[in-house]
């Protein structure tokens, strides 16, 4: 029988044992899923990042200065693709796997993937998670925000808040050595406990010189499973929080937009994070 080969750190024949080296060897040794030395990124390539990330950031003030009711998607699009190119950088949703446009716009009980049109006119009482991806000088950076628009109900109110409060949450769980499980599991107790759910089927991911690379960042799950996170790894958290059922379904229209199963509301926040020896760096807000 055929096993699927495990992720190994590996060191360079003569090198000596760094502390780093000692710690994910340890881990590895008990069974645990360690990253390659591929996934730790160089300073040079965190300075990559870091740079497109402040681009990645001036696009969201930018719609977050701009949004309102009346508003088509499609002018959200035009905004972020501008800013974007003006900047010496690329929208990087722009024709990925076949992706049209430059920016996701995801309304209401929509999860994620909304595809910006010129028909979707923002509402008062709507909200909306604006998620854009930059890349600058072949280096990726990822974010999304919750905007609401006008005056929205109190569940609503309360949707968005709690979301932003799981990225909170779980970038408090992230500490150097700890697992990606124990992110989601403090994610997912904190929505539950506000009488959410999360969203099983998509997640947070590696990120930096690809737009998605490992590791696989789940937003629910059990303590000390998952990838082990070490210094030096580019990943994100974005926990997708639904009003009701974690279940969803993908419109088989367009074959990108993400809709909750019950078509109850849905929220999400989004950064990017560098982790350190002391803990997570936001690269992007």
């Amino acid at each position: 029988m055929f096993h699927k080969r495990m992720n190994r750190w590996r060191v360079p024949k003569g090198a000596e044992l760094t502390e780093m080296d000692k710690k994910i060897l340890y881990y590895q040794n008990k069974g645990c899923l360690v990253p390659t030395r591929k996934l730790i990124k160089t300073p040079e390539q965190i300075e990559g990042i870091r740079r497109s990330g402040v681009i990645n950031t001036g696009v969201l003030d930018l719609v977050e200065e701009n949004i309102h009711a009346g508003m088509s998607t499609a002018e959200i699009d035009k905004m972020v693709y501008d800013y974007t190119v003006s900047h010496g950088a690329i929208p990087a949703p722009l024709n990925y796997e076949g992706f049209p446009k430059s920016v996701c716009t995801s309304i209401n009980e929509v999860v994620c993937h909304g595809i910006p049109s010129e028909d979707e006119i923002l509402e008062e009482g709507d909200i909306i998670n604006v998620d854009v991806s930059t890349i600058l000088d072949g280096y990726y950076s990822d974010a999304s925000r919750m905007f609401i628009i006008g005056k929205t109900t109190p569940e609503k109110e309360k949707l968005v808040r709690v979301a932003k409060e799981c990225l909170q949450v779980g970038m408090e769980a992230a500490k150097p050595y700890c697992f990606v499980g124990d992110i989601g599991n403090a994610i997912e107790k904190h929505a539950r406990k506000n009488g959410f759910s999360i969203v099983r089927d998509l997640c947070g991911h590696g990120v930096g010189l690809e737009f998605h690379e490992e590791p696989d960042v789940e937003h629910f799950g059990k303590k000390s499973t998952g990838m082990l996170l070490v210094p030096g790894m580019v990943f994100t958290i974005e926990p997708m929080v639904n009003m009701g059922t974690w279940e969803v379904f993908i419109d088989e229209e367009d074959g990108w937009t993400v809709v909750t199963e019950d078509e109850l509301p849905s929220a999400q926040w989004e950064h990017t994070f560098l982790m350190t020896d002391n803990g997570l760096e936001i690269l992007t807000h």
